[in-house]
């Protein structure tokens, strides 16, 4: 307990002293040294959430410059260095809950993640219509191809519409991360706080999956929209060569307005099909069915930044073929999300408060309720320190002595 106890204090202490450090960050990643711009640029109220002109960025595919020299030629147009960043997640986590076995007694001891993640990001314009960004995972036993895109963007007509397609693999992230840009959950890595499950309902119901494919998406400063063929296997599980089809489905719907100052979002999304795997000899089939909608609105009440973000989603029960988001439940996986979050002091201090209502599909008792607030701490633009807590109620949420409180300090850094 002595032990646990001085993690906190020494976390405790660290978020004191950093409301002194200065607002000018001292180290700037990839896309921040590409394009000459500072973090804030691109992201709402703190990273890795999205602002409007971030969507641009990452719907142009990465290939704005502005910050380096270039070189040029005849079909050649790339800055003269290979942009890179450093992403690391150190987290402390601790559960409330009296046993010592398994998992959930690691959590009640206290777990100490340095790091919980910790990867290079490369990333940046290819030439004048393709970019690129590659996770190369540097934790023990994860693999160092670890997620990778490859977007050629092409401008059609004068509308302000791109076209691009997308090759991906990601061994963690789903479908979506061919092309998404709302701050909801939707994708994985693209949200406000760091209890994911407990914050969106597409994470709840495990749409972050392993995934390869390709994606084939329009977006518009009002809309962006995206049809993806994918395969729920990484190269890293498979000896870099992967044997399935046909291949499964991925859509997805969103509008971007802006009224009265506010940068909305509103949308949905759809997995579907069938796939045959081949792996050593031997045929199994997977099937991908789940759906979901969420909304946000990004904007300020007053003097201070406020963010709202709501989500549904609903994996159903499996048959014949196991739905890989809901492989051992007897019902629908299902959950809605509400959230909030505010800017106490722009662009440094936000506190959010999240509700999740969740039903787990389990036979029997499968009511599996959360309710998480968060504090996040921004001393420079490209390190910041946020604090979670969750309650969880329900029958079917972890037991009092799994432990049904979970606080996470962590730090989050990109250098």
């Amino acid at each position: 307990m002595r032990v646990n106890l001085s993690v906190v204090y020494v976390g405790l202490i660290f978020l004191a002293v950093s409301f002194f450090m200065p607002q000018d960050a001292g180290a700037i990643p990839a896309f921040s040294r590409q394009t000459g711009m500072a973090c804030s640029s691109c992201h709402f109220q703190h990273f890795p959430a999205l602002n409007a002109f971030g969507r641009s960025f990452k719907a142009g595919g990465y290939t704005m410059t502005g910050g380096q020299s270039m070189i040029e030629g005849d079909f050649l147009s790339l800055p003269s260095v290979l942009n890179a960043s450093l992403v690391t997640k150190i987290r402390f986590q601790k559960r409330n809950g009296g046993t010592d076995a398994g998992e959930a007694g690691e959590l009640n001891k206290g777990s100490l993640q340095f790091p919980d993640e910790a990867a290079l990001l490369l990333g940046g314009r290819v030439g004048e219509h393709a970019g690129f960004l590659l996770e190369a995972a540097i934790k023990e036993g994860e693999p160092l191809f670890t997620s990778f895109k490859l977007p050629f963007v092409f401008a059609l007509g004068g509308g302000g519409t791109n076209i691009s397609v997308v090759p991906f693999t990601t061994d963690g992230l789903g479908a979506a991360y061919g092309l998404e840009l709302l701050n909801t959950g939707s994708l994985r890595h693209q949200r406000f706080l760091e209890h994911r499950t407990e914050t969106s309902a597409q994470q709840y119901i495990g749409t972050a999956t392993e995934a390869t494919g390709l994606t084939f998406a329009a977006v518009n400063s009002l809309w962006f929209a995206n049809y993806t063929l994918w395969a729920n296997e990484h190269p890293a599980e498979t000896g870099n060569s992967i044997s399935s089809g046909p291949y499964l489905h991925y859509a997805r719907l969103a509008f971007t307005p802006t009224f009265a100052g506010w940068d909305l979002g509103f949308g949905g999304q759809v997995w579907g099909g069938v796939e045959k795997n081949l792996e050593d000899g031997v045929v199994t089939r997977k099937k991908a069915e789940a759906w979901a909608i969420d909304a946000q609105a990004q904007g300020g009440v007053g003097a201070l930044p406020v963010g709202v973000y709501l989500t549904y989603g609903k994996a159903p029960s499996s048959s014949d073929d196991p739905n890989i988001f809901n492989e051992t439940g007897t019902g629908d996986k299902s959950a809605w999300t509400v959230a909030a979050e505010v800017g106490v002091i722009a662009q440094k201090l936000t506190v959010a408060a999240v509700y999740r209502d969740g039903n787990s599909g389990a036979a029997g008792d499968d009511t599996d309720d959360a309710t998480t607030l968060g504090v996040v701490y921004t001393p420079i633009q490209n390190l910041q320190v946020q604090l979670d807590h969750t309650w969880y109620t329900g029958d079917g949420g972890p037991t009092p002595d799994e432990g049904n409180n979970l606080t996470t300090l962590m730090l989050f850094a990109a250098f």
